[in-house]
């Protein structure tokens, strides 16, 4: 079976939104972390906006992740698209919680989640997420989309912790199922 992977960047309290905040602390040690999410999936499930925006930015990019990206299987989830045109793009729009059990069960690597806020709540209402890959910057925004929002009731165990030289952790999630 799949492993679902949530990887995300995230301010002090919590924020994900917009991440260009997160430039600033981009090294080598990231360029690992996030390098390794990478290889060990062959799929990305992501939700419309986070969608579009790969999609404007990915496909005329020359950094080091394009091959990637631009290549992966991607499933799209999104009741308001009609088209995916993305290379290897895949459009779920009905039985979302059905449709992505069923790509779990299927062979290959990890299925990776970037961004997709809306989707990764549904994800985790219906304990699909198998682990969160997080990067926690050292600043507070105040405002913005939470990760886990205040209704969340997600109870992890830590797996691996890193500290980043520029500040930023690095933390490795698997939900505890007890």
């Amino acid at each position: 079976m799949r492993k679902l992977i949530v990887t995300e960047f995230l301010s002090l309290d919590g924020v994900m939104e917009n991440p260009m905040w997160t430039f600033p602390y981009w090294n080598d040690e990231i360029a690992k972390f996030k390098g390794e999410e990478s290889e060990s999936g062959d799929a990305l499930l992501l939700g419309r906006v986070t969608y579009e925006g790969f999609a404007a930015a990915w496909p005329n990019s020359k950094d080091e992740g394009a091959d990637y990206f631009n290549n992966v299987r991607k499933y799209v989830v999104s009741t308001t698209l009609d088209e995916a045109n993305w290379n290897n793009s895949v459009i779920i729009k009905d039985n979302v919680v059905d449709e992505i059990t069923k790509l779990k069960q299927q062979d290959g690597k990890n299925i990776v989640v970037h961004g997709s806020g809306k989707l990764i709540q549904t994800l985790m209402e219906h304990d699909l997420v198998d682990e969160y890959r997080l990067l926690i910057y050292p600043l507070v925004l105040g405002k913005g989309q939470r990760l886990f929002e205040d209704d969340s009731n997600v109870k992890l165990n830590l797996v691996d912790s890193q500290v980043i030289s520029s500040g930023v952790v690095a933390l490795v999630y698997e939900p505890n199922r007890k």
